[in-house]
């Protein structure tokens, strides 16, 4: 291998860039008035994909935050379906048509025996749960919190729907399946009530009776989709709870084992709750099983709306740039058609001189968008903070923004640089 071709090669390929990067700095201080509505369309449309790709990010973990409390395979059974089921069967995935609230009203709600029949026979479930949630007036003492979130509980539910304890235990077995008066706070409510203050130990009372507190919930944060706000809320075993609410309308909630099929899954339930109610054949099924992954697919349809709409609105402002940035290249091939003619009789190639304009417009596009991104992390470091949604400026959208306008600066300058590249010597050292 020549090691001396190659590193005389990279010194040409230094100075072309060297000196292109010179001619486009000539560029912008040249006409600044020219250069700077050329590349204002660039920064408008990077500084729009950038901001649009940064606001989606934000919306996405604040979402994904939300969903973590239940994870994607998690199976909710329930009375009412996510969107109208088919007239013939029941799979909800269908969809589409009117959403009859007044038919599922009247679907027997799911019992007792429904839950120990589904423990007791299905394969592919490796946790179950039951969970209710309803509103009451929590005090200790002389403070109170009206109209607080509890959620009865079973005793798998933190399997189903993990969290981690700032204090204290989780349930036990036993306290769950006796109804015990035993309770675990959220973080929030926990400050609240006690101020700062250990509540391990300490007795409140929900709904006018008594309950002891045997846990504190880490802090979860808030997010968009607040499918279960453990801040912000009492958690009770369900055998408990009966005291306070009419337990029967507690969901089921079925976590299958890893790499379970997700279809599989959804129709072992299915039969299997058919069974446990005596359906025939010809029977519609009277509940419902709701995959979480459907609300998800309707979240990824949204934000991949959203990601389109930005490229096209953003679009609108890169072909703008995209004309100023050929309206320069085009003005400075004329201006250095003398210059260009005299390369070409010194013996440089028609790849050197496509290659110098090429970098040229590169460097006017992506200066257009490195201001636009600029532009963004401006916005951002203004943006006031947000318990819901973080917004930060991620290194993959900075280089996706430089990409981009790379890219136009590639397919803006590329007709210039042909242009000149192709320019007889004689006729361009004799243009005035």
């Amino acid at each position: 291998m020549d090691y001396g071709k190659f590193v005389r090669r990279g010194i040409i390929v230094a100075k072309l860039i060297k000196e292109s990067v010179a001619f486009a700095s000539g560029q912008l201080r040249g006409d600044k008035l020219r250069t700077f509505l050329s590349l204002f369309g660039v920064t408008i449309g990077i500084f729009s994909i950038v901001a649009i790709f940064t606001a989606i990010d934000a919306l996405k973990e604040s979402t994904r935050r939300g969903f973590e409390v239940l994870g994607g395979d998690v199976v909710l059974v329930s009375t009412f379906p996510f969107t109208a089921e088919e007239e013939e069967g029941a799979d909800v995935s269908g969809g589409g048509g009117e959403y009859k609230w007044w038919e599922y009203m009247r679907r027997p709600a799911l019992t007792d025996d429904d839950f120990e029949f589904l423990k007791e026979h299905s394969k592919l479930t490796e946790h179950f749960a039951r969970m209710v949630q309803f509103r009451r007036t929590v005090k200790y003492g002389r403070t109170s919190v009206d109209d607080c979130f509890l959620c009865a509980v079973t005793y798998e539910w933190n399997a189903v729907s993990p969290f981690d304890l700032d204090e204290g235990r989780y349930f036990t077995n036993e306290e769950c399946n006796r109804g015990l008066p035993v309770a675990i706070l959220g973080c929030d409510i926990a400050r609240e009530l006690f101020n700062g203050i250990s509540p391990i130990d300490k007795t409140i009372k929900v709904g006018g009776f008594p309950v002891r507190i045997i846990g504190v919930v880490e802090k979860q944060g808030s997010s968009i989709v607040n499918i279960i706000g453990y801040d912000n809320m009492v958690l009770l075993p369900v055998e408990y709870a009966g005291r306070l609410v009419n337990t029967r309308n507690a969901d089921i909630f079925a976590k299958p084992y890893p790499d379970v099929n997700g279809e599989d899954f959804t129709d072992e339930l299915k039969q299997l709750l058919r069974n446990s109610r005596r359906l025939s054949p010809q029977d519609k099924n009277n509940f419902s099983v709701n995959e979480m992954t459907f609300i998800t697919s309707i979240v990824d349809k949204v934000f991949a709306s959203l990601t389109t709409a930005g490229w096209i609105i953003a679009g609108f402002s890169l072909l703008i740039g995209g004309f100023g940035i050929a309206n320069i290249m085009f003005v400075s091939v004329k201006e250095r058609t003398h210059i260009i003619g005299i390369q070409k009789a010194l013996g440089a190639k028609r790849y050197f001189i496509l290659s110098q304009f090429l970098a040229e417009a590169i460097f006017l596009s992506v200066a257009g968008g490195a201001a636009g991104i600029f532009l963004v992390f401006v916005l951002v470091l203004l943006t006031p903070e947000s318990e819901i949604v973080t917004i930060s400026l991620s290194i993959y959208n900075i280089l996706s923004g430089l990409l981009i306008a790379a890219a136009i600066g590639v397919i803006s300058g590329i007709i210039p640089a042909i242009k000149g590249a192709s320019l007889n010597p004689v006729d361009a050292i004799n243009s005035k």
